[in-house]
């Protein structure tokens, strides 16, 4: 019993001891520089795009959603048309948001127009990009919900209480591993 005993003591210290390296292996930060560099642009927190990131395309540049989202920051074409109306980009072509530096260029602006519009509160922010600015808007309008994170479940869509529950998630462990 002893040996088990401290057998499950190293285990726990061997654990302990790689889990930044293990932490990474499972949530590595490609692009880093890049995303550090239109986070700070826009003013926003590098640790909570790569968890939009993660979440949205697992770092994937090219990732496709089923609904036509595009590159990083799965972002729609007619919204990627709108954020280069917005900052002036000439000749937008959906296949740009395949390029990893105008997908974060376009996806860290748009986070950062979010966070404007919607007071600077994280959930609000989240659930807009995924379930878009009008939806948000009805929801909070209609009482239907309160905006606050303990109130998740009274989002309508599964969808985006997924998807804000798993960037809170994300960003905790992006906070934890590589700040």
């Amino acid at each position: 019993m002893k040996k088990l005993g401290l057998l499950l003591v190293i285990l726990l210290m061997i654990l302990a001891f790689n889990a930044e390296r293990i932490g990474r292996h499972y949530y590595p930060f490609p692009h880093r520089e890049l995303v550090f560099h239109y986070s700070q642009l826009q003013r926003l927190d590098p640790y909570f795009v790569a968890a939009v990131i993660k979440t949205e395309s697992n770092f994937q540049p090219t990732a496709e959603s089923p609904k036509g989202a595009l590159g990083l920051m799965q972002i729609m074409p007619e919204t990627g048309r709108w954020i280069a109306e917005q900052i002036g980009a000439e000749e937008f072509e959906p296949e740009a948001l395949n390029d990893v530096e105008t997908n974060l260029m376009f996806g860290t602006w748009y986070l950062a127009y979010l966070n404007e519009e919607f007071g600077s509160e994280p959930i609000l922010v989240l659930a807009a990009y995924n379930a878009g600015r009008g939806n948000v808007r009805t929801w909070l309008g209609e009482d239907r919900w309160t905006g606050e994170a303990g109130n998740l479940e009274q989002i309508p869509f599964p969808e985006t209480r997924q998807f804000v529950r798993k960037v809170l998630l994300h960003y905790r462990i992006y906070n934890f591993l590589y700040r």
